[in-house]
């Protein structure tokens, strides 16, 4: 099997599941604590291509920065939204996990499954 990484928060219960189901599967991730080992621009893209999804879908919206920021303008491009989630890593949606070229968001938590 592909090697597996899940970018993890610690205190995000979401994440701590998705964690533990992985475990439960015999698969021991590498854990990236991305609030404190933020991604790169370049891997971030990398991971959205992966997820299949586009910038926009990867920022949480509930943080106080989305709105502080003014992230929810349409005219903000992925860069700018990326930058975004570089500076304020809490941003970034969580618990995801990738496997080989392929990822998943763990919300919920067992969508982990079908990368398996």
């Amino acid at each position: 099997m592909a090697d597996i990484t899940i970018y993890h928060n610690p205190r995000c219960s979401k994440s701590r599941q998705t964690l533990e189901l992985l475990q439960e599967n015999n698969i021991s991730p590498e854990i990236i604590l991305y609030l404190e080992q933020t991604p790169s621009k370049k891997e971030l893209k990398d991971v959205l291509g992966k997820l299949g999804m586009t910038a926009r879908d990867l920022v949480r919206t509930s943080e106080e920065a989305y709105k502080a920021l003014g992230l929810s303008n349409p005219d903000l491009s992925d860069d700018q939204l990326l930058d975004a989630m570089i500076n304020e890593p809490k941003l970034i949606q969580r618990p995801i996990v990738v496997a080989g070229s392929r990822a998943v968001l763990g919300r919920p938590p067992e969508n982990v499954l079908e990368l398996f």
